[in-house]
């Protein structure tokens, strides 16, 4: 049954998953789906610092988001925090960048598949390595180094969750990306009626719950749902550092199989992604669109992508091959093009 706070004025859990459907589909339709890193870094950087910081505050990581900013922005580490704090944040900022990349342009490499092994080992690699360097785990051996998996059986969590032996490790986890791949893009529900968001929780939770590494598998399993989420054509999200209670709370209910919290958690992150970021700075004439969404009695599609492919106007083809620009663009180069006719006598 969906959770109803009509009594402290809070929307529903129903309504929150009506809303965001409503806001993916505005964006696929109007904006033409996410913008990419290289037409719209404003909005990314916005969202990297926001990620950086929190995901390793949720960790224990002191560091305050002005600082974080400096550190990532001009290599200053101020605030006079331990290195390690500051590597954290550095290593996080690195796979965060590069989840952001390979989701939305991925290499020569990529097999097609939603998610591989070696990006979660990657990820993991990219995260903690610098975190490594100064403060290795104690207990770790060399082969537990990061991007490997543990070979230590991990104590049971808090709430009582035991995560598998780490002989079974390498299974699990390709077990759980075999469910991973079989997430369809669907913004709806699957089969048995659950809401793609509490799909993802069910994920996101399980592979915490195998835990395959010895250190960083909360901040690894923040990115990798992240590069599943903009692969599938949706924002990333971003658990404040204020939610970490509800986010465990959550967590600890999906545990004993009720996936009902974290997905409406995850919903209302990737909501907020949508309305704080994204559909601000991708609405009105600055925004870019594909060039066929910009013919007019001037210019027709041709002659728009003859002037995109010249250099005349401001475009981006993007990996899809399709050539995207904007009004603001296209009336900039009504305006070139008229200045260079020759005057009649």
């Amino acid at each position: 049954m969906w959770r109803c706070d009509v009594g402290r004025g809070r929307p529903s859990r129903a309504v929150v998953y009506q809303r965001l459907d409503k806001a993916l589909a505005e964006l696929d339709q109007r904006y033409g789906g996410l913008p990419d890193p290289r037409e719209a870094r404003a909005i990314w950087d916005d969202i990297w610092h926001l990620e950086a910081h929190h995901s390793t505050a949720l960790e224990g990581n002191t560091l305050v988001l002005r600082e974080v900013q400096l550190l990532l922005d001009q290599g200053r580490a101020v605030g006079a925090k331990s290195l390690k704090e500051y590597n954290e944040v550095r290593g996080y900022a690195d796979a965060a960048r590069w989840v952001y990349r390979q989701a939305l342009e991925p290499g020569d490499w990529h097999d097609g598949r939603l998610l591989t092994v070696g990006e979660v080992r990657q990820i993991h690699h990219m995260a903690m390595t610098p975190v490594w360097d100064v403060a290795p785990h104690p207990d770790a051996t060399k082969r537990e180094s990061p991007g490997n998996f543990r070979e230590h059986d991990i104590q049971p969590f808090s709430a009582g969750m035991v995560p598998p032996a780490w002989p079974l490790v390498p299974a699990r986890l390709e077990e759980w990306i075999g469910q991973v791949c079989l997430l369809g893009k669907e913004a709806g529900a699957d089969g048995d009626g659950q809401p793609l968001t509490e799909r993802l929780a069910r994920l996101h939770n399980t592979f915490e719950q195998v835990h395959p590494f010895i250190d960083g598998n909360g901040r690894t399993g923040r990115l990798v749902l992240n590069l599943i989420l903009v692969r599938l054509g949706y924002p990333p999200v971003i658990i404040f550092k204020k939610q970490r209670d509800a986010y465990l709370m959550a967590m600890q209910r999906a545990d004993v199989g009720d996936p009902g919290s974290l997905g409406e958690l995850i919903a209302r992150a990737m909501h907020d992604n949508l309305n704080r970021f994204i559909v601000p700075n991708v609405a009105g004439p600055a925004r870019m669109v594909p060039l066929a969404a910009l013919v007019d009695e001037e210019f027709s599609l041709p002659a728009l992508r003859q002037a995109a492919q010249r250099g005349r106007l401001e475009a981006f083809q993007g990996h899809d091959g399709i050539w995207r620009s904007s009004r603001k663009a296209v009336d900039a180069y009504r305006e070139s093009k008229h200045r260079r006719m020759p005057r009649q006598e």
